[in-house]
């Protein structure tokens, strides 16, 4: 298989759709691995499909410049009749919103408001601070949307555990090298997708599988199932879960849902041939696997 040309966008809705999710959540590699443009053309693509979406986000998205690294950033564009939560300092500030309800659930902005857009135009969205307080916003954006989008954030793993109903995947070239970045992307997928535990004499991990106790387990030539209760409780990424998911029969006693990997071969550090980087991750993750920008897909 190979890469081709396609409407990406709609090819990556219409699978997400196919999964019959009432919420999807874009998780990336690292920073700056594409989420962002995943999340914002999810929007694009169900909007013209005429799905009504809510969308959020576990960190801070939609600004013109990321507020740490000060590079240019990707910008939500959203159609009259979306909605969005964000702070609500943000959005009693723009009277192209209309306030619906003003959550408990804070972020590094304050409290979350959940609003109307009554104009088409980019917004930004500012997300709550934990990842318990993602989930309770997605179940209030489901009430008043038919699909909840969430941009997420890779130290926030921890939203995919209950209430998300589809995962797709930001690869990005995030990491020093080609080979790095495409195995990152393995990896991920491979951790968010662990088997099903099945065996009764099975080690099952309480919490979270650091890579210390995992790192114990191989050198006392652990031979049983190691059971966690998803793939986000698996505390290590990369190359370095690569080498010890080799040696170690890792379950999850719930598997999650990935439906598809998307790739961002630009970085402001490093550029790879996006041909090369889209057919890469997608026989590595062995996922449906679009390149958004260049509008190209492998499946």
């Amino acid at each position: 298989m190979s890469a081709r040309a396609a409407d990406a966008p709609a090819e990556l809705a219409s699978l997400v759709r196919a999964s019959g999710a009432r919420s999807v959540a874009v998780a990336g590699t690292a920073k700056n691995s594409g989420k962002t443009v995943t999340a914002a053309a999810l929007c694009g693509a169900f909007q013209a499909q005429g799905v009504a979406i809510a969308v959020c986000t576990a960190g801070r998205d939609g600004e013109t410049f990321d507020v740490v690294e000060g590079t240019p950033k990707p910008r939500i564009f959203l159609r009259e009749g979306a909605v969005l939560a964000s702070a609500e300092s943000l959005v009693s500030a723009d009277p192209a919103l209309e306030i619906l309800d003003v959550l408990e659930e804070r972020g590094a902005l304050g409290r979350i408001a959940v609003a109307r857009v009554r104009r088409a135009g980019e917004y930004e969205l500012a997300g709550p601070a934990s990842a318990t307080a993602v989930l309770r916003v997605v179940r209030r954006l489901q009430s008043v949307a038919t699909l909840a989008i969430v941009d997420g954030a890779i130290d926030r793993l921890a939203f995919l555990r209950e209430g998300i109903d589809a995962i797709v995947l930001a690869a990005g070239a995030t990491a020093p090298t080609f080979d790095e970045c495409v195995d990152d992307a393995r990896a991920l997928a491979e951790r968010l997708q662990l088997a099903p535990a099945g065996a009764e004499d099975a080690l099952r991990i309480e919490g979270a599988l650091t890579l210390e106790r995992a790192r114990d387990l191989v050198a006392a030539g652990e031979r049983r199932q190691i059971v966690v209760e998803d793939g986000t409780r698996i505390a290590f990424g990369g190359r370095t879960y690569l080498a010890l998911a080799a040696r170690l029969d890792l379950r999850a006693e719930r598997p999650l849902h990935v439906v598809a990997c998307t790739t961002a071969p630009s970085h402001p550090r490093r550029t790879f041939d996006p041909r090369a980087f889209l057919d890469a991750v997608g026989a590595a993750t062995k996922l449906p696997t679009f390149d958004l920008f260049a509008n190209r897909s492998f499946a």
